[in-house]
């Protein structure tokens, strides 16, 4: 007789306990210590190197994914504008989404006399109109994505030049291998090289990904420790707005369309990926969760390997629904915190440069606030004002940051499952 299995709780029902407990040591302790003059500070520090090594294992495993996907699988270029045509349309949805909420509740109006006594705590003159609103320079943001050596994209862990390399490597693969047989190159060390790297990637990954409730446990303390509960009544209406979009956006939208074109129901949907937006939630990097999203969409929603890595390897840059939106409707709530009310072309400078900072974004937790003052800028507005709307958004963007990260994570699921087509059987 076998021994019976053992109880297994789910990783997202240990992440949920790891977010009630460091909520509670939050709100108990605060900035005092707790044991050993350790706090929740200290806390936070340790979760933040779970956070680390997973952005440092991240983006080697988006290496080899994307290369063991060339050399065992053949990439068209139909594949390609078909992920660039999912994108585009989730992307269009999300800005609909965002500045109809934005224009129709205006929650920046609520929020005019706060944001006016912090101009005047820090000695910034009112701004009467925007000007020189300039979208995001095209040539600047390419200049980026072209590295300067080999070596520099990962030691500056950034995602888009690490793709791009890798592409460019993973096509030069791929035409060898297709030559004639007179003239084509052995490859198979290679190939059994990058599949055995990439499987070890995959089993420490999942070792780590075991610490991730701990991790959470000490992040969520220390920002609670830090902000505490009550820092919501002055941004409650932008919280709230955001919060709803980025909610119709993933929890209506997103579902609906992987039932309609990939016959996954939204329980299916929701459920079996709950372990990948869960983790996005509290480890606050999508890229991070890389290793849990290619897991749920493989294994649990029955995604073909091809189209699961082609959304979250080489296309999860492209599929920051969740920053992009959360960039357009900031920079509406500070212009109308502010008293000004942007005409369409200046709003559609707001989105030009939400997604340019979007498909720009590195990776790493709190990327999205990062950005933010370079929408702002692109917005008009000039660098004292930028600094007074970074600081005023700040308290609640630790809640934003995390349900940024779950959208994007949701967005690479959903972009998967609308390359693999409507499930057989």
């Amino acid at each position: 007789m076998s021994a019976p299995a053992r109880f297994k709780v789910p990783l997202f029902a240990r992440v949920l306990a790891g977010v009630t407990v460091g909520a509670i040591l939050g709100v108990a302790f605060g900035k005092d210590p707790i044991v050993l003059g350790a706090g929740n500070e200290q806390l936070g520090e340790l979760g933040m190197l779970v956070i680390r090594l997973l952005k440092a294992l991240a983006v080697p495993l988006v290496l080899f994914a994307i290369l063991d996907t060339f050399l065992k699988t053949q990439i068209s270029a139909r594949s390609g504008l078909k992920l660039l045509a999912i994108c585009a349309v989730n992307v269009s949805v999300a800005f609909t989404i965002g500045l109809l909420l934005m224009n129709v509740l205006r929650p920046g109006d609520a929020s005019r006399a706060d944001f006016q006594k912090l101009q005047t705590e820090g000695n910034v003159a009112p701004l009467k109109e925007v000007v020189g609103a300039d979208a995001l320079s095209p040539i600047k943001a390419l200049q980026s994505y072209v590295p300067e050596s080999m070596v520099d994209p990962f030691l500056k862990n950034a995602i888009i030049p690490v793709v791009l390399l890798t592409l460019l490597f993973g096509a030069a693969l791929r035409k060898l291998k297709e030559e004639p047989a007179e003239t084509r190159i052995d490859l198979q060390s290679i190939e059994s090289l990058v599949h055995g790297a990439l499987k070890a990637l995959v089993l420490v990954l999942d070792w780590v990904v075991l610490t991730v409730p701990f991790a959470v446990l000490g992040l969520v303390a220390q920002v609670v420790g830090r902000a505490g509960l009550g820092v919501f009544s002055a941004l409650a209406p932008f919280l709230g707005v955001v919060l709803l979009g980025m909610s119709l956006h993933a929890f209506v939208y997103y579902p609906l369309v992987a039932w309609v074109v990939g016959r996954r129901t939204p329980r299916e949907f929701l459920g079996k990926g709950a372990d990948a937006v869960l983790t996005g939630l509290s480890t606050n990097s999508s890229l991070a969760t890389v290793p849990v999203t290619l897991h749920c969409l493989t294994d649990k929603l029955g995604v073909s390997q091809e189209s699961a890595r082609l959304a979250a390897c080489v296309g999860t840059n492209l599929n920051n629904d969740g920053i992009t939106l959360y960039e357009a409707m900031a920079a509406l709530f500070v212009a109308q915190a502010l008293g000004l009310d942007l005409t369409f072309g200046q709003q559609a400078v707001v989105v030009a440069s939400s997604l340019m900072a979007g498909i720009g974004i590195a990776g790493i937790p709190e990327a999205g606030l990062v950005m933010l003052p370079l929408v702002l800028g692109a917005m008009g507005l000039p660098a004292p004002m930028v600094a007074v709307a970074i600081a005023f958004v700040v308290p609640v963007d630790w809640i934003l940051a995390r349900a940024r990260s779950g959208v994007n994570v949701m967005s690479d699921m959903v972009v998967a499952i609308l390359l693999d087509g409507p499930r057989k059987g």
